[in-house]
């Protein structure tokens, strides 16, 4: 792995070996999608990192005014790498937003925020370092299409995996193709992404992001996942985007199409972001201890506490879209149970057991999906956490039974997730104060993402008949 550049003079040698040409300038807006613009390489000077380079706000998702348009993106030295999708040698540099009158930084950056989340986690004295572990899952499809006017709305998908095709005229059918629910994994010539899988992860590597698996996930038509090696909150944001970007591209360049929608597919596998958390004071897991519920520590569990009490709110950031909905669902095989687990995936707090290691003890969140901003997830979930170690919140008794079959009575007992964007917008509304210590998140920043949300998704969502209801509703 090669050093990552600390200074202007570093990211030029970068640039030189790597024969770049273009400089490409990303950061991303508040919904968290990659803007960028780029710069021919001569233009890589000394003063591009102290003064920025301007941009207009108000043409951001979530950014500023038309009257306040004006912003400055700095970008960060240790960021740089040379993309390896493009054909034109390109440097890839992640930026950090300023006010250009104040020079500070500006708040609605979710970098910042997520930036503000670990300077809080080390004033609080709980832990110098938290460690996250994403798990994305995604489609990979041969096609898409999807349209929505005043007299007709529809999608359609499809891949050549997808069992739906299994009896297609294709000159020949070859077969192979995967039953719904059976794509955790045989090997190829079922799994028909395992090459551009390690495409993909051999180009991440190349981006400084390191992977320690991938596979083909449960769901056919090309749902797959790829493990990125656990770092630091805000790092691990950025590996986020190069992960969504890379898989993009390569899937692009194999004439294919990827996604990270929750719920694609109809009467299949949703795409979920397992979220693995740690936290370490020095070299101390504060998580672990040998004797706790699945070597658990008292400040673990606060932790778990305060995931759980503050679910609801969390998924207005971790679960952001109207579509995340039509993964969390009860019922089915998703993690709508407030409850936490060793080893149960049907908990939304599961406590991995695979290792005997106290550096290898960690918590998972399994309701966030990969609709989200990684910047804000991640940092709304510590925050929830310290929350609960700070307020001391129980989280009760572990639920170490099969939570999707349970009886009536006893699965009354276990509280489920929100079941809709508005509900969780609702209860981020009202339960926000968590988010607002140490200035890491500010009320700007949330009245802006819930009239955003509110206004931009949820409400045309709901203005527009779906082709479901024509089946159910034409003829009453």
């Amino acid at each position: 792995m090669r050093k990552n550049p600390k200074t202007p003079e570093e990211v030029r040698q970068l640039a030189q070996a790597g024969g770049v040409k273009i400089v490409d300038m990303r950061f991303v807006d508040l919904p968290g999608v990659w803007q960028h613009f780029s710069i021919p390489v001569e233009d890589l000077e000394d003063d591009l990192f102290e003064d920025g380079i301007g941009f207009d706000g108000s043409s951001i998702r979530g950014f500023q005014m038309i009257h306040e348009s004006d912003m400055l993106l700095i970008p960060a030295p240790e960021t740089a790498y040379v993309d390896p999708t493009l054909q034109v040698p390109t440097l890839s540099l992640i930026c950090n937003v300023l006010d250009p009158i104040t020079r500070q930084p500006y708040t609605r950056d979710p970098r910042y925020i997520a930036q503000k989340a670990e300077i809080h986690l080390k004033g609080t004295g709980v832990a110098d370092i938290s460690y996250w572990g994403p798990e994305l899952e995604f489609y990979i499809f041969d096609s898409v299409r999807y349209d929505q006017t005043a007299n007709s709305g529809y999608y359609f998908v499809d891949s050549a995996e997808g069992i739906w095709n299994a009896g297609r005229e294709e000159n020949p059918n070859l077969g192979y193709k995967l039953r719904y629910k059976e794509g955790y994994f045989p090997v190829p010539p079922a799994d028909t992404m395992q090459d551009l899988r390690s495409e993909i992860i051999l180009k991440l590597k190349e981006v400084g992001v390191a992977v320690e698996v991938h596979h083909h996930e449960v769901g056919t038509a090309g749902q797959g996942e790829i493990d990125m090696r656990y770092t630091t909150l805000t790092k691990m944001a950025d590996s986020v985007m190069y992960y969504k970007y890379i898989i993009r591209n390569v899937s692009r360049q194999h004439g294919k199409t990827a996604t990270f929608m929750p719920k694609p597919l109809f009467g299949d596998n949703g795409s979920g972001m397992h979220t693995h958390q740690s936290l370490w004071k020095g070299d101390t897991n504060v998580f672990w201890d040998e004797k706790g519920y699945g070597k658990i520590s008292k400040t673990g569990m606060y932790y778990i506490g305060g995931l759980i009490k503050h679910a609801p709110a969390l998924l207005a950031f971790c679960a952001p879209t109207t579509n995340s909905y039509r993964r969390l669902v009860p019922g089915y095989e998703a993690p709508v149970n407030l409850a936490y687990s060793q080893r149960n995936r049907s908990a939304a707090v599961r406590i991995p057991v695979y290792s005997k290691s106290p550096k290898a003890k960690r918590i998972e969140f399994r309701c966030p999906d990969p609709s989200a901003n990684p910047y804000l997830c991640f940092a709304a979930q510590l925050m929830a956490g310290l929350d609960g170690i700070q307020n001391r919140i129980d989280p009760g008794e572990p639920a170490d039974k099969d939570l999707y079959d349970l009886e009536p009575e006893e699965a009354a007992k276990i509280k489920s997730t929100p079941g809709s964007l508005g509900e969780v917008l609702d209860a981020l509304e009202a339960d926000h104060d968590f988010l607002l210590k140490g200035d890491v998140f500010t009320p700007d920043v949330i009245e802006t993402w819930i009239a955003y949300k509110r206004e931009r998704e949820l409400a045309p969502v709901n203005l527009r008949p779906v082709p479901y209801e024509f089946f159910l509703y034409f003829d009453l």
